[in-house]
């Protein structure tokens, strides 16, 4: 009986044992979170597809700006507005230099020029811009243009050679809208885009 049960015993083991092994193989060779990802669906076909269309995304036009790009873009744009107008106030050509088409700097220099001439000083306290947002995008074989509506407020005021106010109040605050096109060379490696265009409205 003893030697029966012993047999019994050596069966069940081995049994056990078998089992324990055959669960040991399902559960080892499974993939884990841990391994390498295989994407069967993505040839080196699609894969280059993918790196030109990056590349596309890296030369795109101003026109497929995306938000961002264009928050960004209007920073700039109205650190250009308030240097320009303050520097135009001022007389300060040497600041406006970089700021301005050749044709633009010729009309403010021109306007500098009269202003001084009729012995008229601009005085000019910049409050702050309100809103901008870019309304109008067009591009030619040369150049991109980008077309800005600014609302800001400022203190403008003009007196003539004995200090008497001719324009304006110096205790009034204006709210002004201007909508200002900005270009760029699309030949030039420089970033920085110039003011080539003012419409009051």
């Amino acid at each position: 009986m003893s030697d029966s049960f012993g047999y019994l015993d050596i069966i069940l083991l081995a049994m056990i044992a078998g089992f324990i092994i055959l669960r040991l193989r399902n559960i080892l060779g499974r993939k884990t979170g841990h391994q390498d990802k295989v994407f069967t669906g993505f040839s080196e076909k699609k894969f280059d597809e993918f790196k030109e269309k990056i590349k596309s995304q890296t030369k795109q036009s101003p026109s497929e700006f995306d938000k961002e790009q264009k928050k960004e873009f209007l920073k700039g744009a109205e650190i250009a507005y308030e240097t320009i107008i303050n520097s135009f106030a001022k007389g300060d050509k040497k600041s406006l230099k970089d700021l301005l088409t050749k044709e633009m700097r010729k009309n403010f220099e021109t306007a500098i020029e009269e202003r001084n001439s009729k012995n008229i000083k601009s005085e000019l306290t910049f409050i702050g811009i309100k809103s901008s947002v870019v309304e109008k995008f067009e591009k030619t074989t040369n150049a991109l243009f980008f077309t800005v509506k600014f609302v800001s407020e400022i203190i403008s005021v003009k007196r003539d050679k004995d200090n008497n106010v001719i324009e304006g109040d110096p205790n009034k605050i204006k709210t002004v809208i201007d909508r200002w096109k900005f270009t760029k060379d699309t030949a030039s490696i420089s970033p920085n885009w110039y003011l080539a265009e003012i419409k009051n409205s």
